[in-house]
């Protein structure tokens, strides 16, 4: 049995998989942004097995830091991160919004907070190989616009999800050759389109599939050996945005990525 952080635990398809992964045996560290919500999830987690709950909002780095730090201190043993916590385009017609640190929004939430989270419980995920990291991502993928990373002209909530989107496929493949032989395998999935979340019901779009349709992806990611830097959609095997494969654009992403996180 694995011990596993989940992040955005408290609703929608995080709070499915969580329940699935601790009925399993799982030990499911849940993640959440609200504290009582969090403490009402873990509540109900812990009728059905082992769970523990972390607070923290990925709109903050420090809060992401501070989070990676508790994590790796409470539980060396940590071998399964999956990184689902995200911002969906937002309602229609609303603007551009920025995080407690100034970035735009959905890149720091979908994109950011996932790779400080990722680096910082590296060290302790590479201490318990096999261990693996999931990343929750998305068909909807759009090339970031590298002389404009945080969309300050003619923004769209949609392409800024979908730009968020791609900069993590591309990290992963990125994380994925980094950790070669090191006993940490990194994947990233589109779980299912349109699934019946509050993320998706505020875009203004009706549902095309339930949460239960996404958890089979991210539960055998979790949980089962499906190699390393791989693209999936659901459970299949599948192919990412082309620019994401390009040497040339991860390198480029790498290079702002470290600038905007040194801001």
């Amino acid at each position: 049995m694995s011990t596993i952080l989940l992040t955005g635990a408290t609703s929608g398809l995080g709070r499915y998989v969580a329940f699935e992964l601790v009925r399993a045996g799982h030990v499911v560290l849940a993640h959440g942004r609200d504290p009582d919500r969090t403490e009402r999830l873990v509540e109900e987690l812990r009728a059905e097995g082992t769970a523990e709950g972390f607070v923290a909002d990925l709109a903050s780095l420090a809060q992401v830091r501070e989070l990676g730090a508790r994590v790796g201190a409470a539980h060396p043993e940590l071998d399964v991160l999956v990184n689902n916590a995200g911002v969906g385009a937002g309602a229609p017609g609303s603007g551009r919004e920025v995080s407690a640190d100034g970035h735009e929004l959905r890149l720091a939430v979908n994109y950011l907070a996932p790779v400080v989270l990722t680096r910082a419980l590296l060290p302790v995920l590479r201490a318990n190989p096999p261990a693996r990291i999931v990343n929750v991502g998305s068909v909807g993928q759009e090339p970031l616009a590298f002389d404009d990373p945080e969309y300050t002209r003619g923004y769209d909530g949609f392409s800024a999800y979908c730009r968020s989107k791609f900069a993590l496929a591309a990290h992963t493949f990125d994380l994925a050759e980094e950790s070669a032989g090191t006993g940490v395998s990194v994947n990233v999935l589109h779980p299912a389109t349109f699934m019946d979340t509050a993320m998706v019901r505020e875009g203004g779009v009706t549902p095309w599939n339930s949460v239960a349709d996404g958890a089979p992806g991210v539960l055998a990611l979790a949980t089962r050996e499906s190699g390393t830097g791989r693209f999936f959609d659901g459970t299949r095997p599948a192919r990412a945005h082309g620019a994401t494969y390009d040497p040339a654009v991860r390198k480029r992403l790498a290079a702002v990525t470290n600038q905007l996180l040194a801001m």
